[in-house]
């Protein structure tokens, strides 16, 4: 999906949420501001750096949850965290580790392989692993996708710490109630054009279903 015109501006410790039908350009935008597509125009800046100049810092500075896991299934949840812990070369990894892993509701899960863990429990594992090194910015591409309401509460709980730790958050939803519960600010994403921004506390779920496109048939 080719995107045209997007501006977008993330605020430190403000979630973000892009609204938008399937095929709306939302992964294509995650994408792009996760290094993983170059943009043939505009800029990409993450905490004033120039992505493109200075790919290598950027990246660090990134946490990012998109379709695939990036997760090994012959490791144990903790061994894929400790994994990732020593390449951000944080200091005190395992406690890091279990410290994030309790915060997903996967402590007790420690120790089994991945390959054992439902669906729901690795997106929330592939969510504790982006968060793992306190990104300043977090992206998150249709996290809720496939979780059930305990785990759902999990990662909700988990872009709030970050937020409030002054992260920038960026997750992609089409779920609108979601999108008004966990967003400070929404924007609608169509054909790849941004069509409307808001601020969540400012829109009442009926005038968000009118802006959507195809209310009908997705609300």
């Amino acid at each position: 999906m080719a995107l045209s015109g997007v501006d977008l501006r993330l605020a430190r410790g403000q979630v973000y949420v892009l609204l938008g039908p399937n095929g709306a350009g939302k992964t294509t935008l995650i994408r792009i501001l996760a290094m993983l597509e170059q943009p043939s125009a505009g800029h990409v800046r993450i905490a004033g750096i120039d992505a493109r100049r200075r790919p290598i810092e950027v990246r660090r500075l990134i946490g990012a949850v998109l379709h695939q896991s990036l997760l090994y299934g012959d490791l144990t949840a903790e061994e894929n965290l400790l994994l990732y812990a020593r390449l951000y070369d944080l200091d005190d990894a395992r406690k890091r580790v279990r410290e994030t892993l309790d915060g997903i509701g996967l402590g007790h899960r420690a120790t089994d392989p991945v390959r054992t863990l439902s669906r729901g429990m690795r997106q929330c594992l592939s969510v504790a692993r982006a968060v793992l090194h306190t990104p300043h910015v977090l992206l998150l591409d249709e996290p809720y996708s496939g979780l059930d309401c305990r785990s759902a509460l999990y990662v909700s709980r988990t872009i709030e710490r970050a937020a409030r730790g002054g992260c920038a958050v960026l997750l992609t939803t089409h779920e609108l109630d979601r999108g008004l519960q966990v967003g400070d600010r929404l924007g609608i994403l169509s054909g790849g054009r941004m069509l409307a921004e808001m601020w969540a506390r400012e829109v009442s779920p009926a005038a968000l279903r009118r802006l959507y496109p195809g209310a009908l048939v997705d609300a």
